[in-house]
């Protein structure tokens, strides 16, 4: 395969796999179609993967919708994507001597079955499907500017949500890695909580639509659903620029860096805080009041916090906080009890996830032992699932979710 003058402006960085030797390159993207669970032409496929991966110029002007056809932007683009599209085209006859190796890739016949593909792997191969229609090198960079205009460029192009890298930090920036392996999860799979769904969808709908929004916080009882509710956001939102970022405990005291990393794209972005609390004798809940009220440095209209907690105030409070005048020299009895209750309020939207009652309770039970096939039935589920409840930590939709899982691995 030729490789020579094929240089380019944008689209730098990888290019040098294509001077690799055939076997190497082979490898290389037998990994990457077992990654994505990919099978056929794997090497029109991992070429759509590079153009749907590279963040340059060109990709970031697409994405930000406000690239014009005529531009000189979009001119350089064309230079390199006519490389791309050549590249594209390559066909059995142009593999020859060392490189009839990559011939297999051309139709690349997987060791698994076709429903193994990642919901990555069905984006790249139906964007690598309009990509091999085109015609000319115009309408392949039109189907691309299309595509960076609606899903960006890059892992946020790809992915639906992420973490931060945890390897040790060796600098100031952050790392969001793609979360690969998240379930697939919708407000259908929360039996119950109508009104809570509603209230969490509306405000979401707002956000993502461009409208004022607010930070929201999910509290009430384990178990309820609250960060399954998160969850199913993605699945209702994502293919409109929603993207979840989930910060665990170790990770708050980057929140700034994250926000700095993020705020410039054009997407929507959830930061998710699970089972967010605080202990009395910690104090990093000011950064993240200071953060809720929209600190100058970090305020962005396209970042929302939403967390979940146990508890309505987030931060233990103690009895001595309510006499604090007595017992610590307080000047006023109720600033610390005030203080400590101030963060809560600063999410604008608050939604309440109580523990279902006996009624709802089984209601959940039904439900889910109807759609997972259990056999069981009428009094028999109910005098199991009240044995159950009992020996496992009350009523709650994980305890009924717990019940159906093993009563469906006894029936098999």
């Amino acid at each position: 395969m030729k490789t020579e003058n094929k240089e380019f402006l944008f689209y730098t960085g990888w290019d040098e796999s294509l001077t690799e030797s055939a076997s190497a390159l082979a490898g290389r993207l037998a990994v990457f179609a077992t990654e994505f669970g990919l099978s056929g032409n794997v090497w029109q496929q991992w070429l759509t993967y590079v153009l749907m991966m590279d963040e340059n110029a060109f990709t970031q002007a697409c994405e930000r919708r406000d690239i014009m056809p005529d531009s000189t932007l979009m001119q350089l683009a064309q230079r390199d994507l006519g490389i791309f599209m050549e590249l594209f085209n390559t066909g059995e006859a142009d593999f020859d001597g060392a490189d009839e190796i990559l011939k297999l890739m051309l139709d690349y016949k997987a060791p698994y079955a076709d429903e193994c593909i990642t919901d990555a792997g069905r984006q790249i191969k139906e964007l690598c499907s309009r990509l091999a229609s085109a015609n000319d090198v115009k309408g392949f960079a039109g189907i691309l500017t299309d595509y960076y205009s609606k899903y960006g460029s890059g892992i946020y192009s790809l992915y639906k949500a992420f973490r931060l890298d945890p390897s040790p930090a060796v600098s100031e920036e952050v790392k969001l890695v793609p979360v690969t392996d998240s379930a697939d999860v919708t407000f259908d799979d929360l039996i119950g909580y109508e009104t809570q769904k509603k209230t969490l969808k509306d405000n979401t709908e707002a956000f993502v639509s461009g409208a004022y929004a607010n930070n929201v916080l999910l509290y009430g009882d384990s178990g309820t659903g609250k960060s399954t509710s998160i969850h199913a956001l993605m699945h209702e939102y994502s293919d409109r620029g929603l993207r979840l970022i989930e910060v665990t405990k170790a990770d708050r005291g980057r929140l700034p860096q994250i926000l700095s990393e993020i705020k410039k794209r054009n997407y929507r972005f959830i930061l998710f805080l699970d089972d967010l609390s605080f202990e009395e004798n910690e104090s990093d809940y000011k950064e993240l009041k200071a953060m809720l009220e929209g600190a100058l440095e970090t305020r962005s209209d396209k970042v929302l916090i939403y967390a979940t907690s146990n508890r309505r105030h987030l931060i233990r409070e103690t009895w001595g906080d309510r006499s604090d005048m007595e017992y610590n020299e307080d000047v006023h009895r109720s600033d610390t009890m005030e203080e400590k209750l101030s963060l809560a309020s600063r999410f604008g939207v608050t939604i309440y996830y109580p523990k279902p009652g006996p009624r709802e309770y089984l209601e959940i039970v039904r439900s889910l032992a109807a759609r997972k096939g259990i056999e069981l039935r009428g009094q028999e589920l109910e005098d199991a699932a009240r044995k159950w409840e009992l020996r496992h930590g009350g009523m709650s939709g994980r305890t009924a979710s717990q019940l159906i899982t093993w009563l469906g691995g006894t029936e098999n």
